[in-house]
């Protein structure tokens, strides 16, 4: 089955009224993120659901300033209450955010129940949105026909980013040190409140259109993905831009192009963006140059690699210091060290590339490269022993250990310190020479 047929005035109009709401609700969602307070907008996009429904009630009308206003004022109330059970109570930020987010939600389900014949709100609706009907409920601006949906969610953005750079020193205060910002004038309760209101209106005017599903997303994900990727504010709200509406583009794409893979027509563009959005958030989980786990994985494979290579090196230095021979037996190196063999072999081909160690049939010997990395490498071991015994008191049996550790980070400078710290002692605590420094290094 073929995926639907690609229209300009539909599919145009629902891409560009997702990016704009996604866009809107990434740059609140920056602050939650960084507030630790990235629930909030998940409990304010469903407790609105009372304010809906006592909206229609009141004015018997669907009509949408109605709506949006009450659900907004709910949403604050959402905020407002979260803060005064946590301060009054002395509880948890979390608890009280789940007794309010748990109330409200539960009391918008009954109102909708027990006025179900009078309010025409869909359980699927109130998940999903319904933002492919959007380019059908247009208005009038300038003789122009736009969707309504857009119109609003324009506004929003528009609101939200005058905000943030009309406040963007404060609000960066409040969210990094509130107690540094009271004491030079900027009250944090004043912009969490803001902040809050900011949220619940960003979260109404989206609402209608692509559901709680998606407005949770928009919130929470795009700003977590671009924390993973910057350590800069100005960075991450930008990136959080254009990592949301990459999500909403790919989202709608998804939407209509995937599921013909499965013999379907479409599926939700909301529920799509949500998972365009979750995939980019694992892409930079496993990729982050600061905190990705393939970075991690890929610097902990170099440590090891750089620490199995030390340790053969100063073997083969010791056995030369301590046996007088040059050579020693690949199998005797490989056990004393309990490596696999597979690393082994990798490690002492490396090695040889590198002309620190010779190999000749199963013996491995150091080159005058080798001496150099081996000779430095035993020098930091031993003054840290002396170290360790003369200065911090350990046991001379508890020495080794812990030298063994540290010998891989050492360089030169911390050397030069470590012996004076010792008092340029010849010997370690087991009577062992400590080696001169190499300073230069051979071709």
């Amino acid at each position: 089955m073929q995926s639907l047929p690609w229209n300009w005035m539909l599919d145009g109009w629902i891409i560009a009224t997702a990016i704009v709401c996604a866009v809107s609700c990434s740059m609140v969602g920056n602050f939650l993120v960084l507030r630790r307070m990235s629930m909030l907008g998940d409990a304010i996009t469903h407790a609105v659901l009372p304010g809906l429904a006592i909206a229609f009630f009141v004015t018997g009308s669907r009509s949408s300033f109605p709506m949006f206003l009450g659900a907004a004022t709910v949403g604050v109330c959402t905020a407002f209450f979260t803060e005064w059970i946590r301060k009054s109570g002395k509880v948890d930020e979390g608890a009280s955010l789940g007794v309010v987010f748990t109330t409200l939600f539960a009391l918008g389900l009954v109102l909708i129940v027990q006025w179900i014949d009078r309010v025409d709100l869909d359980a699927d609706c109130v998940l999903y949105g319904s933002i492919e009907l959007t380019p059908l409920d247009q208005i009038s601006i300038f003789g122009q026909s736009i969707p309504r949906a857009f119109v609003v969610l324009s506004t929003v953005l528009l609101l939200n980013t005058l905000v943030m750079l009309v406040f963007y020193k404060e609000l960066k205060l409040t969210s990094f040190d509130p107690g540094l910002s009271v004491c030079i004038g900027f009250p944090p309760s004043f912009f969490h409140y803001l902040l809050m209101t900011l949220v619940a209106v960003t979260a109404v005017a989206s609402f209608e259109s692509v559901g709680s599903v998606l407005v949770v997303a928009m919130i929470i994900v795009p700003p977590a993905t671009a924390f993973l990727l910057t350590s800069r504010l100005s960075h991450m709200i930008l990136a959080s831009a254009v990592i949301a509406a990459t999500s909403a583009v790919a989202g709608h794409l998804g939407a209509i192009g995937i599921p013909a893979w499965f013999g379907f027509r479409s599926t939700s563009t909301a529920g799509m963006m949500a998972v365009s959005s979750g995939l980019l958030l694992l892409l930079a989980a496993t990729f982050a140059p600061r905190n990705g786990i393939a970075i991690k994985f890929w610097h902990q494979f170099l440590l090891s690699w750089n620490i199995l290579g030390d340790d053969i090196v100063a073997l083969l230095y010791r056995v030369e210091e301590k046996q007088s021979v040059s050579y020693a037996e690949s199998t005797w190196v490989r056990e004393v060290l309990i490596c696999r063999r597979s690393s082994f072999i990798a490690m002492k081909t490396w090695l040889h590339l590198k002309g620190e160690i010779k190999i000749e049939g199963e013996k491995i010997a150091l080159t005058s490269r080798g001496h150099f990395r081996a000779q430095n490498l035993v020098r930091s071991h031993r003054l840290w022993e002396q170290y360790l015994l003369d200065e911090v008191g350990l046991d001379p049996s508890r020495v080794h250990p812990q030298a063994e550790k540290m010998e891989h980070y050492t360089d030169k400078q911390l050397r030069q310190k470590l012996n004076q710290a010792i008092d340029n002692s010849n010997t370690d605590p087991h009577g062992s020479p400590i080696p001169d420094e190499r300073s230069i290094k051979p071709n």
